[in-house]
């Protein structure tokens, strides 16, 4: 990096809320985003830019968390950055996680921080000339395998319908958000048995009822079953459902700070562990969980229900650090327009990694401008 690139100073942290319409083949059901038939999507995209012009792109967890983080991020964070210098991520990152700790250590400050970070990243890999994922560590894959993540139907004849449209789309991975037996015995007629399905369930059972339902879920052949337990932040109640239930377990997008994982992985709790880089301080902390579960022989699959900048972070830290059984999580959502175009969407169940400076991509203006809520 040249010595002007380093004398680089934020500008400027604009916060830009999105609301895009999608279909998801059939009316969904009440889950952890929202309501019945949810028709459309709220994400959070944060620009920063440099005063010689040089712009980053992140992104915050969404859906009804956006007023907040918008917020957080135009009164508290945004002000704390400007004159700063975008190459000390690090610094700058730990600073700001101190300076804000005691708004807490998760929700609306944490998303924000971890929209900067990631748009901290780009910009570093475009002064550098270089994508994000060579900056980790490097990688010569060209594409990575994709699970299906499917919304939550609850109707086993639409859980059928939309596995089978999955697996025409070429996915050999499904990802599942029942929490009734009938769904996932429909995904899995429907899927056979060469295709593995996971079901994420988003933290609705004690341990005893977990594992009553694990008991039930058993012949269905999950890979992993997803936050069976409430609360989330239950360790050493997952812990259990991971040794006596019988199916592996996964969790960690509700983690969010690098003591929640190390925590997380000292309680034995999880077989996979999923970061979610908008939510849990970015590329900088992800690379940092990738590091610990591998010292806990633990595999890291990465949390993504996005399709903007935290895809692409996503995509970029599995490509450099995931090793060959890395999976990226693909929402699928018909999106009436995509901030990538075409440029990002899986082909025959596997997403192009991508090769430009940064995240690798840049969003299109033009979805910007007409889906920006104002």
């Amino acid at each position: 990096m040249n010595n002007n690139n380093a004398r680089a100073k934020i500008e400027t942290v604009e916060a830009i809320p999105l609301r895009i319409p999608f279909t998801a083949g059939g009316r969904s059901d009440a889950g952890a985003w929202g309501g019945k038939d949810l028709k459309s999507v709220d994400s959070l995209i944060v620009k920063v830019t440099t005063d010689q012009g040089v712009v980053g792109w992140g992104e915050s967890f969404g859906f009804t968390s956006v007023p907040a983080v918008k917020v957080a991020i135009d009164e508290i964070i945004a002000p704390l950055c400007t004159g700063r210098d975008p190459a000390l991520i690090g610094k700058l990152m730990h600073e700001l996680q101190v300076k804000l700790h005691i708004f807490g250590r998760s929700g609306a400050i944490m998303f924000g921080l971890s929209a900067l970070d990631i748009a901290l990243w780009d910009i570093a890999g475009k002064m550098a000339g270089q994508p994000v994922h060579q900056l980790l560590g490097g990688s010569d894959a060209e594409s990575l395998p994709c699970y299906a993540s499917l919304i939550r139907y609850t109707d086993p004849e639409l859980v059928a319908e939309n596995t089978r449209r999955a697996l025409r789309d070429g996915y050999r991975y499904i990802k599942l958000h029942e929490v009734d037996i009938r769904g996932v015995q429909a995904a899995r007629e429907a899927a056979g048995s060469d295709v593995e399905i996971t079901l994420d369930v988003n933290c609705p059972w004690s341990v005893r009822e977990a594992l009553d339902m694990a008991n039930k879920l058993r012949p269905y052949q999950l890979r992993w079953l997803e936050e069976p337990v409430w609360p989330p932040e239950n360790y050493d109640g997952l812990a259990r459902v991971r040794r006596e239930g019988g199916i592996p377990v996964a969790a960690g997008e509700n983690a969010s700070t690098l003591m929640d994982f190390q925590h997380l992985l000292q309680a034995q709790a999880v077989d996979f562990v999923q970061p979610s880089p908008s939510k849990m301080g970015g590329i900088t902390e992800l690379r940092k969980v990738f590091a610990l579960a591998n010292a806990h022989n633990t595999t890291v699959m990465v949390h993504t229900f996005y399709d903007g900048p935290g895809l692409l972070a996503s995509v970029n830290a599995s490509a450099a650090l995931g090793g060959p059984k890395a999976l990226v999580e693909w929402r699928y959502f018909d999106l009436e327009a995509q901030l990538y175009g075409d440029a990002i969407i899986p082909r025959n169940g596997a997403i192009a990694v991508p090769q430009g400076p940064g995240l690798g991509i840049e969003p299109n203006p033009d979805v910007i401008r007409d889906y920006r809520v104002t």
